[in-house]
């Protein structure tokens, strides 16, 4: 019989000494962590990791992931959740079309892509992996945007109806941290990216479905007890009384998000159109 397992990884702060003195302070992402958990053992899933902020590192995070690859098999699915900053770095072994490699902003330093999609290539042929990310992947945006939103809507997506709050409600890291961060960890990430060749074009015997918060060129709306995007998955699912596919739940969610903020559904490894087609959170 198939088992579930899930890791969930929610980060408030980030450590100011690996990034110029910047926190990175959010409100919603350690709840949504626990609510992902939360949702998971309700399905039937045994949640293996919760990793909350100062425990969300480099090394936890990745040995986590690779504990749940030892132990999965054909027919097995892991339910990975990651809450917080995003950003981006430059690719360096030309495996994305836009130079830039995706991150998850992590306590001690950023966890590149290219990491993700290696830990992934350990998963046995036939592993489903259903990853959920609530982060940002662009901080262009993240400029003008509260200044051309009524209060209202600050106020549905932010939980604060001044502009000048907001900025600190948007998961990206600030380009001048962005930058500074990337000069003092440029030698680490390059050898990262030199030592995972095939990045996103690593052949991966398992079948990932991730449904991320937003569009790589968008930011996600930290909010007062859940980030937008979760906050509303958890609006459609409605406590497991959601009927559907995934392709449909990301549809239902992506109805309810502001236009500058779209869900993506991206699928990677080995096809498996089964697992697209099951009810989300299906063991």
């Amino acid at each position: 019989m198939p088992q579930g397992l899930s890791i969930h990884i929610g980060l408030n702060q980030v450590d100011p000494e690996a990034y110029d003195g910047w926190s990175g302070d959010l409100v919603a992402c350690e709840q949504d962590a626990r609510d992902m958990a939360a949702l998971a053992g309700a399905a039937g899933f045994r949640v293996g990791s919760t990793l909350l902020t100062k425990d969300a590192t480099v090394k936890n995070v990745t040995s986590a992931l690779r504990n749940a690859a030892r132990t999965l098999e054909r027919g097995d699915i892991l339910f990975l959740s990651y809450s917080g900053h995003g950003s981006q770095v430059p690719d360096l072994n030309q495996d994305e079309a836009d130079r830039r490699d995706e991150t998850w902003v992590l306590y001690d330093r950023q966890l590149l892509d290219d990491e993700l999609f290696e830990l992934f290539g350990g998963f046995a042929a036939g592993v489903r992996i259903l990853m959920l990310s609530d982060s940002c992947h662009s901080g262009t945006v993240a400029r003008k945007l509260p200044d051309v939103l009524s209060p209202m809507e600050l106020d549905r997506r932010f939980g604060v109806r001044d502009p000048a709050q907001v900025r600190a409600r948007i998961r990206t890291v600030p380009l001048d941290v962005q930058a500074w961060h990337y000069r003092q960890h440029h030698d680490q990430y390059a050898e990262i990216q030199r030592s995972t060749r095939a990045g996103d074009r690593r052949e991966i015997g398992a079948s990932v479905l991730l449904i991320s918060g937003c569009q790589d060129n968008q930011t996600s709306a930290d909010g007062p007890v859940n980030g937008l995007f979760t906050g509303t998955l958890l609006q459609v699912w409605q406590n497991g009384r959601f009927r559907g596919d995934y392709r449909r739940f990301h549809r239902e969610i992506t109805a309810l998000m502001p236009p500058d903020q779209t869900p993506n559904l991206f699928l990677a490894g080995q096809a498996d159109r089964g697992f697209v087609r099951q009810r989300p959170f299906t063991i």
